[in-house]
């Protein structure tokens, strides 16, 4: 198994889509913690953009920023559960048993 401090971006991860194509991609080889940490600030910088458009009504700059935002965060995580979910076996999807009526 490969060290935490090893694991890096892979990626594959597109963020904020422009006509059916993702216009930005997470970068790969940057280390887990940096980019984790960058996704961290994006989500605190993103809370207080959409506390201010709460009260912001004459604009919604602030909720389109947090938006995007928003929207890099969750690329930057989901690459990141890309790699620390990839040496593991796929969740197998639990089979659901149909009941059988009585007649």
């Amino acid at each position: 198994m490969t060290e935490s401090t090893e694991l890096k971006t892979i990626g594959l991860t597109p963020a904020i889509y422009c006509a059916d194509q993702a216009l930005f991609h997470v970068t790969r080889g940057v280390p887990l913690g940096d980019a984790l940490a960058m996704a961290s600030d994006f989500l605190f910088l993103a809370k207080a953009l959409t506390a201010d458009a709460a009260y912001a009504k004459d604009t919604d700059r602030h909720a389109w920023a947090a938006h995007y935002l928003t929207s890099m965060s969750k690329a930057v995580v989901d690459d990141a559960v890309k790699v620390l979910t990839r040496d593991r076996p796929s969740a197998m999807t639990p089979q659901r048993t149909t009941a059988t009526s009585e007649e």
